[in-house]
């Protein structure tokens, strides 16, 4: 191989790290999955929890269904049914644990428990602080920077983190696999050569998770059914067929599916977006399972790659980046390689970038549609020998230098007006 094997090893672990199923929106899953360990920790149901997070994760889960709870939504839900799942091991699939009998309990407990949720005041987009009361002992329960990264849990103030953590009883964030070292030239390259012996469970089930829930959402009545607006019954062609089947994803998922998705950068949205237009266009062109796998690969490294500089949660909607990563994804079907890669990306970059993160709710589906149009525009122009130019707006000379300018743009351009979107959507005056 011509790639370092650092770089090998890295960007198998990231992909590693990044494809994990869930079931629902992932922050609301990730407050079930810290109710979970509370319940757990404290060996039975609190009578009292007092719950505080960081203003991202109130925008997330303020509007979407949480599912296996009959159609509730938003925190309270969460935390219930969390609770009553009762089961941490499953983390971002706590909820598959619930049965129908507990829906009825989940509501039940939501009536009983003395919750009390208030807004962190934190500088981490991805904060859970939970501390639950029954009787004469308690439990706290802490997660941050990521939905499953458990930063500590106490009974009684004793110490069992360790307990709940894969990497060891470490106090300190638990390490990743170092994302600055990803490019897209290394991406690309590495997509071509890597052997997919340990990669290719992990993109199989990402296929097989995610068509299955964009299928539901075509054939289901889910939200404002953006994907079944698109997709016509299937009289639609390839460029619909793509936006609609990943729009149809968002519609069922934000909606309470309970099917899972394979998630990507912390967020189903994202998963799907990445990958369902990559294997629409696969099937279409009737290529083979290995080149369909290393299209995804790119669509999915770059799609990290653009989120690793704007970070977790933001006001930049994340699957505008997705977006971008589908349609790189889909140059790389076409026999596109690095050239024509950054090329499609630099434009699909500049047609979107700055639309905002309102929260997880039914809208999303739309926005995943206008991203990947933005994609496959951005491919299109490439292959028309069109592009946007350094100076073009945010567009700057040099892909990288590129991504780094959204990186600027919503981390610090986009932080006042994420704390907006927040006072906005908590009626703030």
């Amino acid at each position: 191989m011509s790639l370092d094997q650092n770089i090998i090893r890295t960007y198998t672990d990231i992909l590693r790290e990044e494809l994990v199923p869930a079931m629902g929106c992932t922050e609301p899953i990730a407050i079930a999955y810290a109710s979970a360990i509370l319940r757990d920790a404290l060996g039975e149901e609190p009578q009292v929890i007092r719950l505080s997070l960081s203003g991202n994760i109130i925008k997330n889960v303020k509007s979407v269904i949480v599912p296996a709870t009959g159609g509730m939504h938003g925190i309270p839900a969460a935390v219930c049914a969390g609770v009553i799942a009762a089961c941490p091991q499953k983390k971002l699939e706590v909820l598959c644990a619930l049965t129908e009998g507990d829906r009825k309990r989940i509501a039940d407990y939501l009536a009983e428990v003395d919750l009390e949720i208030r807004e962190l005041e934190t500088p981490n987009p991805f904060e859970v602080e939970m501390v639950g009361v029954r009787g004469e002992h308690s439990a706290y329960v802490h997660l941050v920077h990521r939905h499953t990264n458990v930063s500590r849990v106490e009974r009684d103030g004793v110490d069992l983190t360790s307990d709940y953590r894969s990497t060891g009883d470490s106090r300190e964030a638990a390490p990743q696999a170092d994302r600055d070292l990803l490019n897209v030239k290394d991406i690309v390259t590495f997509a071509e050569e890597v052997a997919l012996d340990e990669l290719k469970p992990l993109l199989l089930r990402q296929i097989e998770m995610n068509m299955a829930i964009a299928e539901e959402g075509v054939t289901g009545d889910y939200g404002a059914s953006i994907g079944k607006l698109l997709y016509r019954g299937g009289d639609c062609d390839l460029r619909n067929r793509a936006r609609a089947l990943a729009a149809a994803g968002s519609d069922a998922r934000m909606s309470g599916c309970e099917l899972p998705v394979c998630i990507l950068s912390g967020s189903g949205n994202q998963g799907m977006t990445a990958s369902i237009p990559v294997v629409v266009y696969a099937k279409e062109q009737g290529a083979d399972e290995e080149t369909l796998l290393r299209a995804l690969i790119v669509s999915d490294l770059i799609t990290v790659h653009q989120k690793t500089g704007i970070g977790c949660l933001s006001a930049y909607c994340g699957a505008i980046s997705a977006g971008c990563g589908c349609g790189t994804g889909i140059c790389y079907l076409q026999g596109g390689r690095y050239y024509e890669i950054a090329h499609t990306l630099v434009n699909a970059i500049a047609i979107l970038s700055g639309t905002i993160c309102d929260g997880a709710k039914a809208s999303c589906a739309a926005k995943i549609a206008m991203a990947v149009e933005a994609g496959i525009m951005g491919y299109e122009m490439m292959c028309a020998g069109r592009q946007f130019y350094g100076g073009d707006g945010i567009v700057t000379k040099g892909v990288e230098n590129t991504i780094r300018n959204v990186g600027r743009l919503a981390r610090d351009g986009m932080s006042s007006t994420d704390r907006e979107i927040i006072r906005i959507m908590l009626g703030e005056a």
